[in-house]
């Protein structure tokens, strides 16, 4: 690790940490408590997706409901209007809405191969956002002067891994660079989540061979066809699957770094409670 004991994180004169787990755990708010305290760079993997590698598909979308509307598109082809995303650390929907849900288009919902093309683009997107990791670390410091640096990473990390494989590129390219720290929510966490995601299901990322299986399954379960499916009920009907999917994966990317809670999280007032949780987390020094 980084920092292999208490002692080297309290020493370190910089200390950088990616956090990652299921989204709703507190990684957002954690990184905008050690960002307000002006000495820590928040690096947002799922901002640096919408504005860096998914900014001009995200817009070309837009742009193309726009040209449905006969006012919009003249105004469009005259080059009269402008169309973008306004995407900040606090709303990602652009990505959302561009990632979409796959079903009935009447419902909103996107063939099953369109869907399947943009989950190829994000997770492209997302894997080169991570290795783009160093680079914000240096920058931070070099262009800033920043001296504490957090990643805070998308829920589909996991996705893109191998946490058994201790040669895994981008897990090891990750490690050298910061300390690993996974938000580890318990049941109950689990159960509010989906209860959460029940009232107002989002866009997700999955695993290509998860989907294709979810997939199929939903349809044989239900059996329909695949322009009949309800966007939203397929993404819920998944959800609870895609959770218990990723949890072991997570759980095997611990070992390269720490555990912490959503209580712990809970906890914090200042950057210093940070720097403290994390060292009662790794060995004495000695």
């Amino acid at each position: 690790m980084l920092y292999p004991t208490a002692d080297d994180w309290r020493a370190a004169p910089r200390r950088k940490v990616l956090i990652f787990g299921m989204s709703g755990l507190g990684k957002t708010h954690l990184s905008s408590l050690l960002r307000a305290s002006g000495d820590w760079f928040h690096y947002s993997i799922d901002y640096r997706i919408g504005t860096r590698y998914l900014g001009e598909l995200i817009a070309d979308n837009a742009k193309a409901e726009a040209m449905k509307v006969p006012f919009l598109r003249d105004l469009l082809l005259s080059d009269s209007i402008y169309i973008g995303s306004n995407i900040t650390f606090d709303n990602l929907s652009p990505v959302a809405t561009w990632l979409g849900k796959p079903g009935d288009p009447s419902r909103g919902g996107l063939p099953m191969e369109e869907y399947a093309k943009r989950q190829e683009a994000f997770r492209r997107a997302e894997i080169s956002a991570l290795q783009d990791t160093a680079y914000f670390a240096t920058r931070a410091e070099a262009l800033y002067g920043y001296p504490h640096f957090i990643c805070d990473t998308g829920g589909s990390i996991c996705e893109w891994v191998d946490p058994e494989d201790p040669n895994d590129p981008l897990l090891r390219q990750l490690a050298e660079e910061c300390l690993l720290v996974w938000i580890k929510g318990d049941e109950a966490h689990t159960e509010e989540l989906i209860r959460r995601f029940d009232k107002a299901p989002k866009p997700m990322a999955y695993q290509p061979e998860f989907l294709a299986r979810a997939w199929a399954d939903y349809l044989a379960e239900k059996n329909i066809t695949e322009d009949a499916v309800s966007p939203d009920d397929f993404i819920r009907w998944t959800y609870a699957a895609a959770l218990s999917h990723r949890q072991p994966r997570y759980a095997a990317m611990s070992k390269w770094g720490v555990t912490i809670t959503p209580a712990d999280i809970d906890a914090l007032t200042a950057p210093e409670d940070f720097t403290d949780l994390i060292a009662r987390h790794l060995p004495a020094g000695g």
